[in-house]
């Protein structure tokens, strides 16, 4: 089969097309036949092995995929790796049949970036109708569903930021009462004008650097900034707890895996409301591009850039 493979770590050259042995279903797994895979910013990560989790080469990148099982239901998989290709291997327990009318685009989005919006707003930042949620990268592929849900949610401000004039019209049009320009100066300040000179209650993160640092300093009594990756691979200050104390603040961090720790069944429990938000027209997918597998290169070098909206996809095919 086609399949994207790295065996070295690096930059988006060392992603090459290569020819492999088809990957063979063991007791509990599920074999799919890949009509599209999602792309990730944590793939670039897992690629130059700078991700939470440890790559081992040689190594097909990916974490996600839509297509047909051997038993012919259409399902949505998450994966350690492998998605790159033609054919994908999944556990059993994480595949998930796609509702009829939810697009191969959509459910993509919602399987990994999707459903890190919603715990970040449900399960981190605990948010209340009436406050004010600040969403940065509001374009792109958590940020733009973290936009739409905080609206559907009843949030009283939604504050977009994002580089350029088109990625913050993007942001207004997904629902966002205001843009800001994510290369301000001070964000402290730009956020709490945007929020009418108040500071904000809710921060979705995943900058690092000194936006974060600057994002901290805009939180309101019980603020809280939710962190969940770091684009600019730049580290943000140490957080001192008397500062926390002093401002009644809240600072988490959120890695998807983890949910799947809890009791319950958080994970399908947010899949489902978002399938079926987007099946009531609430919420959507916005794309991002689709590429061949012989173009992952070009597709890792534009999430790099940080010049993407909404959700990029490989198709297998081509």
């Amino acid at each position: 089969m086609r399949a994207v493979q790295v065996t070295e770590f690096g930059g988006p050259e060392v992603l090459e097309n290569v020819e492999l042995p088809e990957p063979q279903a063991a007791a509990g797994q599920v074999l799919i036949e890949v009509d599209h895979a999602g792309i990730n910013y944590a793939d670039t990560h897992q690629a130059e092995n700078t991700y939470l989790a440890p790559s081992r080469l040689p190594l097909v990148p990916g974490g996600e995929v839509v297509g047909r099982a051997a038993d012919g239901r259409r399902v949505v998989a998450l994966l350690g790796s492998g998605g790159y290709a033609e054919r994908a291997m999944a556990e059993q327990a994480m595949a998930f049949e796609v509702p009829d009318g939810v697009d191969d685009l959509t459910a993509l989005s919602f399987i990994v970036q999707g459903t890190t919006a919603w715990l970040l707003l449900r399960r981190n930042a605990h948010m209340a109708p009436g406050e004010s949620v600040v969403v940065h990268a509001a374009a792109g592929g958590v940020g733009s569903i973290a936009v739409q849900l905080a609206k559907a949610w009843g949030a009283g401000r939604v504050i977009a930021t994002a580089s350029s004039a088109e990625k913050r019209k993007l942001a207004l049009e997904l629902g966002a009462d205001v843009a800001v320009d994510s290369r301000a100066d001070d964000m402290t300040k730009a956020l709490r004008e945007a929020n009418n000179g108040d500071q904000v209650d809710i921060v979705l993160d995943m900058t690092g650097g000194p936006v974060t640092d600057q994002s901290i300093n805009a939180l309101a009594p019980f603020g809280r900034l939710a962190f969940y990756g770091m684009a600019s691979r730049q580290q943000p200050k140490p957080v001192q707890l008397g500062n926390l104390l002093r401002h009644s603040a809240t600072i988490s961090g959120m890695w998807l895996p983890h949910v799947f720790t809890l009791p319950g069944n958080v994970y399908g429990t947010a899949l489902a409301e978002l399938f079926d938000l987007a099946l009531s027209g609430k919420i959507g997918a916005v794309p991002g591009g689709e590429y061949g597998l012989s173009e992952a290169r070009k597709a890792h070098e534009a999430l790099r850039s940080r010049a993407t909206v909404g959700k990029l996809i490989l198709d297998p095919r081509r």
